[in-house]
């Protein structure tokens, strides 16, 4: 029997709270000296002027695993959560117009270090740990307004110094050529964050810095796939993690992409989804950064086939998945449905059925609430170029 995301929940905060019982002290004090993943944090709370610093766990060693979304597929959701709040958060208000100053120069060389960095702070007054998880709110560790702060020396990844030194460079060259040297998506998001690109840099939001990376990313990898050839069939790939099941189907078509979130709130099932062609979406997608991060996988997987195809995503998002972690897992999961052995359909209708399968969502539903077939008997003036 599936437990209810409120049994989820609980389960998972008194495990913590239990741990917050022996270790608790290390969460609560006007001081931390830990070794920071590395990671900063900017929030969109009262912009333009927002909390900007870093997240440090009040532990010494090799802490990159608490923040490289990249590591984390095959972990539990308890394990991402414990992650989570194990980050303590320290903050300064910073106008995002003026990335400049000791304080932010300090968080921007911690953002393009190499190797996780020790860390001191000390805070205006105690921090304290925190045991609620709500099932709305991506969790977070304790919040700190910082006195001062020291982080040790480390080296710096090349790559990113070039992009920081070079104010010549549009800040979406800069994500681009980051990407293309090998640089973590994580980590390029927050050096975009942190107001480390462009000619006329800023502080970005953490939330919106990682939507706006996905974008950048999955629209140069699509315009990159519109000189390929068309994929040569239907191609089905399934992958699960978390509460969350994904189906996505490639067919031969010039690029066509949709995307359709199904979830339930209360027992009631809602939908959302969003859909674009070769020319790229033109508003913000009702389903948000979802929408950016499943794209970029599979736009991965075509530039890596170098081939063309429509694209079709589906994801169920099931009661385990009882608290929200980050559109990460979602670029994640798609990626890793892109590992798998797909299977080959004989036609599109036969596809969305194998696609269906696995999930509680019938093909019926699935289409009811997408504009897929709507937008394949389509012909456009693109369609024969």
């Amino acid at each position: 029997m599936v437990s209810s995301s409120q049994d989820i929940r609980k389960a998972i905060e008194a495990k913590w709270n239990e741990y917050l019982s022996k270790y608790g002290n290390l969460f609560s004090s006007d001081s931390l000296s830990g070794t920071s993943p590395p990671s900063v944090f900017v929030g969109s709370y009262n912009y333009p002027k927002v909390n900007v610093g870093p997240m440090v766990p009040p532990i010494h060693g090799d802490t990159s695993l608490l923040d490289t979304p990249e590591k984390w597929i095959g972990k539990t959701l308890e394990e991402i959560v414990n992650y989570r709040l194990n980050l303590v958060r320290g903050i300064q208000k910073v106008p995002v117009s003026d990335p400049s100053g000791r304080y932010i120069e300090n968080l921007q060389e911690l953002a393009m270090s190499e190797t996780a960095t020790d860390s001191d702070i000390r805070f205006y007054k105690a921090t304290s740990p925190v045991g609620l998880l709500d099932g709305y709110s991506a969790p977070f560790g304790p919040i700190g307004e910082i006195k001062s702060v020291k982080f040790s020396s480390s080296p710096s990844q090349r790559q990113i110094e070039k992009v920081y030194y070079d104010r010549d460079l549009l800040a979406s060259d800069a994500v681009l050529k980051l990407y293309n040297s090998g640089i973590e998506i994580s980590q390029i998001q927050k050096c975009f964050s942190i107001g480390m690109m462009g000619k006329k840099r800023k502080l970005v939001p953490t939330r919106w810095s990682i939507t706006a990376t996905d974008d950048i990313i999955s629209k140069s990898l699509i315009d990159e796939t519109l000189d390929y050839p068309l994929i040569d069939g239907v191609r089905v790939f399934h992958f699960e993690h978390m509460g969350n099941l994904f189906s996505v189907i490639l067919f031969p078509y010039r690029w066509l992409y949709e995307m359709i979130e199904a979830w339930y709130s209360k027992g009631v099932l809602g939908f959302g989804s969003d859909h674009e062609d070769a020319r790229g979406i033109d508003h913000p997608p009702e389903i948000a950064g979802a929408y950016f991060a499943a794209k970029l996988a599979v736009g991965e997987y075509l530039v890596r086939n170098q081939i063309q195809s429509g694209a079709l995503v589906l994801r169920e998002i099931r009661p385990e998945y009882a608290i929200p972690i980050g559109v990460w897992q979602i670029r994640e999961g798609v990626r890793e449905a892109m590992k798998q052995k797909p299977v080959l359909a004989d036609s599109f209708g036969n596809a969305l059925d194998v696609a269906a399968k696995p999930m509680s969502i019938s093909t019926k539903e699935w289409l009811s609430h997408g504009f897929i077939l709507k937008l394949m008997r389509q012909k456009r003036i693109s369609d024969f170029f």
